[in-house]
């Protein structure tokens, strides 16, 4: 198998190659602050702050919403929209007992100039209507816990810049607001009092889907000019935006689902740069060879690679009742050689994941229930589990077939070789894996969203450093009609012990004592296997060689919420 990878790989490169011949050596002017274009291979699925689940969508928004704080690329909380973040040292945040229960209190005030796109400033009463629409049971929020944790939120009467949020809690996190949307009440507020008794409702009649490129929706350093579905998305800089103006005046993302053809439109000049979310990582290794041989090429282009903390892998849907079965999902993880594959795509470069947290974060640990590539007892496991092989070497049980479907996003290279991958070595084990993929917008804006994939799903999660993933593993996060299908627990996972430390770990403040705790669940999340770790993904961009002020950040705060820091020098043709 991994002969056929490396010549499917060499094949991809070869056609590449041909279809960019001579394009490279071509004298291609350097962009201009005028305008930069964007390559990336997935379209938002919304730009509401409050639904959007989607990487590529948050990567877009970025441009044009800042949140109260977010981490910057040193991976330290900063202030975007507010003044200063709150402390119990500074005074800001205070733990009080109200009948008998400790909460704590926290006031925040938004930055004295911020503004939406139309004029209007933002204030507290857009925190708390995001606070309301967040913890209604009728919106479908994927981190609902950042809003459901808030009791109340109080505006000052005097100065609605300020405001003070009481949490249900006294919790350690209480500043971690990255998530936490801040929605223009003066827009949604209206459609929101007409909506709110209706499951579903609000996500359809939002400005933010209705009317897209309305300036008040934004407080950002750009506002949305021009959204073409399937094609492309125009933002112009905001005059109303509260700090200094973006140096770059428009930037348009250009979609190119595929990712070969993306390399060949960067290459042709139709796009001057590729985002974080397009180049795949065998193509990064080839791009980086030939940049290393190709003077033209290299006098363009810079090729960025950064420790990221992106989590490839495998959903496994605990509704289904061949995946119910913990033997069937043991099985499955053993017969995959995890290391081989990472090797042969990735010159082992991107490295197999044991769990979901990475190596850099404080909660990592080691000691975990472990699964080394085993074809014996992947066999073993799923004669227990009552699964035969037949004359054709596939497995069946009662007269039912042992198949399953796979899914991932259509036209990702990747993970469409680890996809045939997969397929051929869980057939050797008597598993018949089907491969059905779906454009991004619809994988993840229905089909995941609703738990609606009805095997496996392959697709990454991107998360920041010191953040227990409450939203993917408590059973309360499992998305289902009667919560309008909020929340990220998409393999159904439903562990009282894990709940009830995930209840814990928010109010301990000691960190060694989380780490604990984390240990604990990272140890039942591996033994009962609800997922299928792969490897932890790299952060790749390609960008021009006089963009200055850019810098992959590797968590869930991309690059593009700093873009006012981008600056692209005078446009100059390469030397020759």
């Amino acid at each position: 198998m991994m002969k056929t990878m490396r010549r499917i790989l060499a094949s991809t490169a070869a056609v590449a190659l041909a279809i960019t011949a001579g394009q490279a050596a071509a004298q291609q002017k350097l962009p201009t602050n005028k305008q930069l274009t964007v390559g990336i291979t997935q379209e938002f699925e919304t730009f509401n702050p409050l639904s959007r689940q989607m990487s590529a969508s948050t990567y877009m928004a970025n441009l044009t919403m800042h949140p109260i704080v977010a981490i910057d690329a040193k991976w330290q909380y900063q202030c975007w929209l507010c003044v200063r973040i709150p402390s119990i040292e500074n005074g800001g945040a205070m733990i009080i007992t109200e009948g008998g229960k400790k909460k704590l209190t926290a006031e925040w005030e938004i930055k004295p100039d911020a503004k939406w796109g139309d004029g209007k400033p933002v204030t507290g009463n857009d925190v708390k209507l995001a606070w309301e629409l967040g913890s209604s049971p009728n919106v479908s929020v994927g981190d609902k816990d950042v809003y459901t944790r808030v009791e109340k939120i109080a505006v000052d009467a005097k100065n609605p810049k300020k405001f003070t949020m009481t949490l249900k809690e006294a919790r350690y996190d209480f500043y971690q607001l990255g998530t936490f949307a801040v929605i223009p009440a003066h827009l949604e507020g209206p459609i929101w009092a007409k909506t709110k008794t209706q499951t579903g409702a609000y996500e359809k009649q939002t400005t933010y889907v209705t009317n897209p490129t309305n300036p008040g929706l934004y407080n950002g350093p750009y506002v949305i000019k021009e959204i073409k579905l399937g094609s492309h998305v125009v933002m112009e800089r905001n005059p109303t935006f509260y700090a200094k103006q973006a140096n770059i005046e428009r930037v348009i993302f250009k979609l190119i689902p595929d990712t070969a053809t993306l390399e060949a439109n960067l290459l042709a000049g139709t796009i001057d740069m590729i985002s974080e979310l397009g180049m795949t990582f065998d193509q990064a290794l080839a791009f980086e060879k030939r940049l290393g041989r190709d003077k033209a090429l290299a006098q363009r282009f810079n090729l960025l690679f950064a420790e990221g903390m992106t989590y490839e892998h495998l959903d496994f849907n605990l509704s289904n009742p061949i995946l119910a079965d913990i033997n069937v999902r043991k099985a499955m993880v053993h017969a995959i050689d995890r290391d081989r594959l990472t090797k042969a795509l990735f010159e082992g470069r991107q490295k197999k994941a044991i769990h979901n947290v990475h190596p850099r974060d404080v909660y990592f640990t080691e000691d975990v229930t472990k699964y080394d590539y085993d074809m014996k007892k992947a066999e073993a496991l799923l004669e227990v589990a009552g699964w035969k092989k037949g004359a054709d070497g596939t497995r069946t049980k009662d007269g039912q077939k042992l198949a399953l479907v796979i899914m991932t996003t259509a036209q990702n290279k990747s993970r469409e070789l680890v996809q045939t991958y997969l397929q051929a070595e869980w057939k050797k084990v008597g598993i018949d894996v089907s491969i059905k993929n779906e454009p991004a917008r619809v994988f993840f804006g229905e089909t995941m969203k609703k738990r609606a994939f009805p095997g496996i799903a392959m697709y990454a999660w991107v998360s920041s450093p010191d953040n227990p993933p409450r939203s993917t593993l408590h059973s309360s996060q499992i998305p289902t009609q009667a919560n309008g299908f909020s929340g990220q627990n998409f393999p159904g996972w439903a562990n009282t012990t894990v709940d009830n430390l995930f209840d814990e770990i928010v109010t301990e403040f000691d960190v060694n004592k989380r780490k604990a705790m984390m240990q604990q669940i990272l140890k039942a999340y591996t033994e009962e296997v609800p997922v299928m770790p792969l490897y932890m993904r790299a952060d790749i961009a390609v960008t021009p060689k006089n963009l200055t002020g850019f810098e992959i950040t590797g968590h869930q705060f991309q690059s593009t919420l700093s873009i006012d820091k981008w600056n692209l020098e005078t446009g100059t043709k390469p030397a020759e």
